[in-house]
């Protein structure tokens, strides 16, 4: 069995900076990606940025390009989000998941979820 749990958000001002935690624990050999995942009131929940845990590849949606890093300590089973530049538009509750196979921001290949840690950008 896979957990995660999300730690980091808060409230910050645009321009601000927050760095999010996802901390893994159970099998985690058996997944080979983790992803950050965001859901705003009333909209649909969009991938954000996720990371092989094999290889370190990484991919970035368009919205966060240049803003956002993602970053792993496979020692202690934890996979980061460093978020710079923060927008109004990237409010919402973010979560972290994990699946089998490649690296995708498709919400519906990611079978493990942690609970979400919210994020409010407003000044």
């Amino acid at each position: 069995q896979v957990q995660l749990v999300e730690s980091g958000g808060g409230l910050v001002q645009p321009g601000g900076s927050l760095r999010l935690s996802c901390a893994a624990s159970g099998f985690t050999l058996d997944y080979d990606a983790i992803g950050w995942f965001r859901q705003a009131p009333g909209k649909e929940r969009e991938g954000v940025s996720c990371i092989s845990s094999s290889d370190g590849s990484t991919y970035y949606a368009d919205s966060v390009k240049g803003r956002f890093t993602i970053s792993r300590d496979n020692a202690k089973n934890t996979v980061y989000l460093q978020m710079n530049s923060l927008k109004a538009e990237d409010t919402a509750v973010y979560y972290c998941a994990a699946r089998r196979g490649p690296i995708t921001t498709a919400t519906k290949w990611y079978a493990y979820w942690g609970q979400g840690t919210q994020v409010t950008v407003s000044s």
